[in-house]
């Protein structure tokens, strides 16, 4: 397909506006939890910033991009629910418990949703992606219960990080050998006792937790091909910085953890924004140049201004974790979480103004289009990092 032939974007668009709204008020609300003025004032945000960025803007693209996979109609019914159970969560006249009703709803098509997956192609790593889409769906239906979100916390961070450990072996099963898949699968089932521990002993189970996250970053950076083609240039160097961000602040999420259930300000911040800024962001913004032109077939081509919101987001996640949550001053969660939404903000306008401009001219007449849709909203289905 030539620059001056680009296919139109794909219906699936209409799902991505959900997440989309999601995203924007969860920015919203991360504003008015570190008391600084953001533009809406919804009595109800500041309490829902969490299902809102985790499960109404990420679990809607990760689901968004396992029923594209799948082809069918029925696939959509997941994402359709988690956008609404998003949007319902910014309605302040509809009760909470409705809004958290759907969003249990859609975690649950999302599990069932890789019955056929599975049917279909019988891999250790898909296991693996059902366990974490089932550890989700179980917090959704603990926070349907209990509002107390530090007791969702811990899987949460097993929904997301199990997904994207599973792409990332799938991306990297070559280097990785063909037990890759077995040994993930080990590594997901210590995650899943941890959280069983939790439920009988708080502490003990984040102590658990954060041995398994360690255990499971280490044996990640190990072997995964980010450190090879992180000496690169161009998109293939970008993605790698960005994936190797991702785990180190994995593995700081994984340290915090082994001093026990983050149960106080500073332990609970570090560990939110270490797994879903630090690890899901980034890699979000790594894979996000093959992802949505598979998912929405529009081009998206990298360009350099990419390294911008990515490293700004380095640098706010440093100044919240270290000035703000180790240190002890408020100015620092302060100062870092606008940083962290300006990062966020300037990726999606660099997306949007990247996407309109298409191809850089050295390259429109032989773009890279991806072959298939991937497994979620972190994996490239080719030439990845």
């Amino acid at each position: 397909m030539t620059a001056g032939r680009r296919r139109p974007p794909s219906w699936r668009l209409l799902w991505i506006l959900p997440a989309g709204l999601s995203l924007m008020a969860g920015l919203d609300a991360a504003l008015l939890l570190i008391g600084v003025p953001a533009p809406v004032t919804a009595a109800r945000l500041p309490e829902v910033h969490g299902p809102l960025m985790v499960l109404g803007f990420v679990g809607t693209l990760i689901c968004l991009e396992r029923a594209t996979a799948l082809g069918r109609w029925y696939g959509y019914v997941a994402p359709a629910l988690l956008g609404a159970g998003g949007m319902a969560l910014l309605v302040d006249p509809l009760p909470l418990p409705v809004a958290k009703a759907i969003l249990v709803a859609g975690m649950a098509a999302f599990t069932l949703l890789y019955i056929p997956l599975w049917r279909r192609q019988f891999d250790a790593q898909l296991l693996v992606q059902l366990l974490g889409a089932g550890l989700g769906l179980a917090g959704a239906v603990i926070w349907l219960g209990r509002p107390d979100l530090d007791l969702v916390l811990p899987w949460l961070v097993a929904f997301v990080v199990l997904t994207i450990a599973a792409e990332r072996v799938e991306l990297a099963r070559i280097t990785m050998g063909p037990g890759a898949g077995t040994r993930l699968l080990v590594h997901a089932w210590t995650v899943a006792l941890a959280l069983a521990l939790s439920m009988a002993s708080p502490d003990a189970g984040a102590i658990a937790l954060g041995l398994a996250l360690l255990a499971l970053v280490f044996w990640l950076v190990g072997h995964d091909v980010a450190w090879r083609t992180v000496r690169a240039g161009g998109v293939a160097r970008y993605m790698a910085a960005s994936i190797l961000s991702g785990y180190l602040w994995l593995g700081v999420a994984g340290v915090v953890l082994l001093f026990g259930h983050p149960d106080t300000q500073p332990a609970y911040d570090a560990v939110v924004h270490a797994v879903f800024l630090g690890y899901t962001i980034s890699m979000i913004m790594a894979h996000a140049t093959t992802i949505l032109p598979a998912v929405l077939h529009i081009t998206l081509p990298y360009r350099p201004a990419f390294w911008w919101p990515i490293v700004l987001l380095q640098i706010s996640l440093v100044v919240r974790l270290w000035i703000g949550d180790a240190l002890g001053l408020p100015v620092g969660w302060q100062i870092g979480g606008v940083l962290g939404v300006a990062a966020l903000l300037l990726f999606v306008i660099t997306a949007v103004t990247s996407a309109i401009l298409g191809p850089p001219r050295a390259s429109a007449s032989s773009p890279r289009t991806p072959r298939r849709a991937s497994t979620a909203a972190v994996h490239t289905p080719e030439g990845d990092a």
